[in-house]
């Protein structure tokens, strides 16, 4: 088609396309384009991780080793912190408020008992704490590379389960010193960490989420965690403490089953001799592995679910 204009001179339309009367996503679909950072399927999202694990684990010593590269004593701090909170509770459950009473194989075994809780619920905790800031704190690498989100939550998880392995060496000499010596239910120690690894990761997966779109809730986090470390009986047998004070059984129960409590009770009863069974809450196995398998893939689900909104907005 053509037009005459005022000087004289021929202009020419092009004829209407076929492609005016698409939606923008009809002309994706027909010229094969894809949004840019879209969310894949869950199955090819865990293929991208696995192809990045190498990533995710050399970002995780990466971690480790710049926590306390500022500090003069360096990573000797990761021991070092939790000792110095197991001794302050020791100080004031222990001596002060009579946490020593009702501890499993006698008072003698309340420091093994203490330190053990402390290790096994730090673990819990940093994951969390760290994990709110996993993308918050990392935005700069989270808009400049692609890669799935999820290695950043799953590095933390990873950084504190190495940080748990060198506590782990002083908390074996600790228990030797107080003749708490290898037995079979040591071996207990492996599907614990494993649970626990799994139920953690779901955590800081799910707060990771969280603390992308709120970041306040870094402030907020410390308080919960803390209300949470005094419910989990850490510094007391909770048992024992709750029956004193003639607490209903259901309380009783729902603090005794919640997962800190939990993987501190398995690790307990593998460590420390006189820890029994019956010391235990009803079914723990099964709880350590539900609260892992609910806790594990439920996180990473949520997670996934809004993979293309991190880092924007």
């Amino acid at each position: 088609m053509s037009e005459t204009t005022r000087d004289g001179a021929v202009g020419v339309t092009p004829p209407p396309s076929l492609d005016d009367r698409l939606t923008p996503a009809e002309l994706a679909a027909k010229y094969g384009l894809s949004v840019s950072g879209a969310r894949p399927s869950l199955s090819e999202y865990v293929s991208q991780l696995w192809e990045r694990r190498h990533f995710i684990l050399a970002f995780s010593r990466a971690k480790l080793t710049a926590q306390y590269s500022q500090a003069k004593l360096g990573q000797v701090w990761q021991v070092v912190t939790p000792l110095l909170n197991a001794a302050v509770y020791f100080f004031i459950f222990g001596l002060i408020m009579g946490g020593r009473k009702g501890i499993p194989g006698g008072e003698d075994n309340y420091i093994p008992f203490l330190v053990t809780g402390v290790f096994v619920f730090t673990f819990t905790q940093t994951s969390v704490l760290n994990g709110v800031r996993a993308i918050s704190g990392n935005l700069g690498l989270v808009r400049a590379l692609h890669f799935p989100r999820a290695s950043l939550p799953i590095s933390i998880s990873l950084q504190q389960l190495q940080q748990l392995l060198y506590s782990m060496i002083v908390l074996v000499i600790i228990l030797l010193g107080f003749k708490q010596f290898p037995g079979w239910s040591w071996l207990l120690i492996v599907p614990t960490l494993a649970c626990q690894f799994v139920f953690n990761t779901g955590m800081a997966l799910i707060m990771a989420r969280l603390g992308s779109k709120t970041p306040d809730l870094a402030q907020l986090m410390p308080f919960i965690t803390r209300t949470w470390l005094y419910a989990s009986g850490v510094m007391f047998s909770i048992d024992y403490m709750l029956k004193e004070r003639n607490a209903p059984n259901w309380l009783i129960d729902t603090l005794m089953s919640n997962p800190a409590s939990v993987y501190m009770d398995l690790m307990r009863f593998s460590l420390i001799d006189g820890y029994t069974g019956a010391h235990l809450p009803p079914h723990v196995w099964m709880l350590a592995v539900g609260w892992a398998v609910v806790v594990g893939i439920g996180g990473f689900v949520f997670f996934w679910k809004s993979e293309e909104r991190y880092g924007r907005g």
